[in-house]
């Protein structure tokens, strides 16, 4: 898989509506997943990808309930794939003077990840997809 940059953009309690919008306007393959599929006590969704007929992504999740909705703040930028030595490397690169709000390690849906905001004020995501066993 790729490195794909693209947009993650935070909700405030209506993700599924506004990434079930997204799919109708833009088409494409839609997937959601709750907390709840995670172990959470929430239906709210935890992470939504939606990958255009156009070749793009949009990513979309539910701000957590400790975390207050920022209208105008409420999106990353997100970095994903599965090169770990390029993605560790933007992640090493883009930690500098920057603050951590979610340390780069692995996530109970098996992946690496983590969340800085970098010296400019922008706020980056790094996932490194978890190996599949074959």
């Amino acid at each position: 898989m790729a490195t794909r940059l693209n947009p993650y953009i935070s909700f405030d309690g209506n993700a599924r509506q506004a990434m079930e919008f997204y799919e109708q306007v833009f088409g494409g393959d839609l997937k959601l997943n709750t907390f709840s599929e995670f172990g959470g006590e929430s239906d709210k969704i935890m992470h939504g990808m939606l990958d255009t007929r156009a070749g793009y992504t949009i990513m979309g999740a539910d701000n957590p309930p400790d975390q207050p909705h920022q209208p105008g703040n409420n999106y990353s930028v997100s970095l994903s794939g599965d090169d770990t030595k390029e993605l560790r490397g933007y992640w090493d690169k883009l930690n500098d003077g920057a603050t951590v709000t979610v340390p780069l390690e692995k996530q109970m849906w098996g992946d690496e990840f983590g969340m800085l905001i970098d010296k400019f004020g922008v706020a980056w995501m790094v996932n490194i997809t978890a190996p599949t066993a074959g």
